[in-house]
């Protein structure tokens, strides 16, 4: 009987290689490499990248600063998706480039809305309440 061991998260060379693909991606979006009109005058940072355990995807999570037109520069990015590949493969020195689809990052969004529901008067009620149960 062969016990299977299926890994929990992700594996050391698909963090390595996500983290090589995102200081990759932030250094052609700080040289300014990609010429689209949705793109001029914005600043997008590249928090986090996750790749398929094949390394031939990556999903890029982007956000511009400010959060404004998010979705239209995340449309300007996928639609110059080849020429990105193109820019990442001699950064990354891999025998295959992958393919880089990207996505709006929603982390500070959901972590904003979970800070604020911690700081209600209905949630801070209820910890308090535990708090007085615990003396």
């Amino acid at each position: 009987m062969k016990k299977e061991n299926k890994p929990l998260g992700p594996s050391q060379r698909m963090l390595r290689v996500g983290e090589l693909v995102r200081h990759a991606l932030a250094d052609i979006f700080a040289r300014g490499e990609i010429e689209d009109e949705a793109l001029v005058g914005s600043v997008v940072t590249v928090p986090e990248v996750r790749m398929t355990p094949d390394l031939k995807i990556a999903n890029a999570y982007v956000m511009p600063l400010g959060g404004v037109h998010a979705e239209e520069i995340v449309a300007a990015l996928n639609r110059h998706q080849k020429f990105i590949r193109g820019r990442i493969a001699p950064r990354i020195n891999m025998k295959y480039a992958p393919d880089v689809r990207f996505y709006v990052d929603e982390t500070f969004e959901e972590a904003g809305r979970i800070d604020a529901l911690l700081r209600s008067d209905r949630v801070r009620r209820d910890l308090d309440d535990e708090e007085d149960g615990q003396d």
